[in-house]
């Protein structure tokens, strides 16, 4: 009897967390293509529409964040815990599952508690710089850790042993060859005959600080016909800045959409990108070797967006740029001349360091298959029950490949 592969995968909060977990779920059906996979998150996040979007089951419990602006009410984080940890409990062992993962953010922690409870195997994968405060707990209570980067490894408990994976992109950013999908790209977001382009990406939801200043630039760039501006403001600011720009003037010279599904598209449409440095956001440009100017969140916990940013700006691969310097006068200094200089973007480009991102989600998908083979069985093809599992072939392969 046959019993295949279960895994539940803990992440929600914000994309940073929540793409990861996908590309991961992804790995795992492409090595297992029955895989029983599911996730847990809360109702907060944007877990609830990207997640089941996807094709996957979403699990909610009920956690509050791992926040210390939360005052009193970081008193009631224990109970939350514990509370859901015994939720993810009942969640593991209703869909019988052998492995669980935590990516980070607070639906995460409860997951790893909940695989404890059951006495079941867990790995974290951390993909900041500087570790989450979800991730600095759920590291005490397993003992395997994956990590995007490795400066991280100081910041965990156990890191010292842990496996640095890089970060799991989706597969058409792992695949993505810029030049093959460039003129595709242009048709796609209707860039003028050539311009180029200079996308500005604020996050999952956008980012004020960073619209703000793409529409001040737009103003000032409204004659130019050799660039043009992409700028993802996030549905609720969309509107405003569309009629901001028309105000301006600037229609012609900048576009607003509210979101960019096709991030494939997006990169390779990209001479230059203004965005956030969130982990996930500098795993791609590093795999993509798209130049950046990172501008990172300042209220991020540890600053950890600054952390993430030196990443590619020590390599040269991008430059790092306060938010509070972020005005459309700044940007014009710096940008202005980068667009002009293809030489110089294209040295940018190739001093990323691609690292494992590329590889990371199938990376990672081996070290949890592995989890849910117990040793002993791995000549025997059978689990723990006697019971006859997935092909150990494919999981002594991954070993090979990783």
């Amino acid at each position: 009897m046959r019993t295949p592969l279960s895994v539940v995968i803990g992440a929600g909060g914000t994309g940073g967390h929540i793409y990861p977990g996908l590309a991961l779920a992804e790995a795992l059906r492409r090595a297992v293509p029955d895989a029983v996979i599911s996730f847990v998150g809360t109702e907060r996040g944007l877990e609830t529409t990207l997640i089941p979007g996807a094709g996957y089951p979403l699990h909610t419990v009920d956690m509050i964040p791992f926040d210390p602006a939360l005052g009193a009410k970081r008193y009631l984080l224990p109970a939350a815990l514990l509370r859901s940890g015994a939720q993810c409990r009942s969640v593991l062992r209703g869909q019988g599952a052998q492995v669980a993962v935590g990516m980070g953010g607070y639906p995460s922690a409860p997951v790893i508690l909940g695989a404890r409870m059951a006495g079941l195997p867990s790995v974290i994968h951390e993909s900041n710089a500087v570790p989450g405060r979800a991730n600095q707990f759920a590291a005490r209570l397993t003992p395997h850790i994956a990590v995007a980067f490795d400066r991280s490894r100081a910041r965990l408990s156990g890191g010292q042993h842990a496996d640095t994976v890089g970060m799991p992109v989706s597969a058409r950013i792992a695949d993505l060859d810029r030049a093959a999908l460039r003129d595709e790209a242009r048709r796609a977001f209707a860039v003028p005959e050539g311009a180029r382009v200079l996308l500005f990406n604020g996050g999952s939801l956008g980012a004020a600080r960073l619209t703000e200043a793409a529409v001040g630039l737009a103003a000032r760039w409204r004659h130019r016909r050799d660039v043009h501006l992409l700028i993802k403001t996030g549905p609720a600011a969309l509107e405003a800045t569309r009629r901001r720009l028309t105000d301006a003037g600037a229609g012609q010279v900048a576009r607003a959409v509210p979101y960019l599904d096709r991030m494939d598209l997006a990169y390779a449409v990209a001479d230059l990108v203004v965005c956030r440095a969130g982990s996930a956001t500098v795993a791609e440009l590093a795999t993509t070797g798209v130049p950046a100017v990172l501008v990172p969140y300042p209220h991020a916990p540890g600053d950890h967006q600054t952390h993430n940013a030196r990443v590619l700006s020590d390599a040269g691969a991008a430059h790092l740029l306060p938010d509070a310097e972020t005005t459309a006068d700044r940007l014009m200094a710096l940008v202005g001349p980068l667009l002009a200089d293809p030489g110089r973007l294209a040295a940018m480009g190739r001093a990323a360091d691609p690292g494992n991102h590329a590889r990371a989600a199938d990376l990672l998908a081996a070290k949890v298959i592995r989890l849910a083979i117990p040793s002993h069985d791995h000549g025997h093809n059978c689990d723990h029950h006697g019971n006859h599992t997935y092909d150990h072939n494919y999981d002594l392969g991954m070993e090979k490949s990783a």
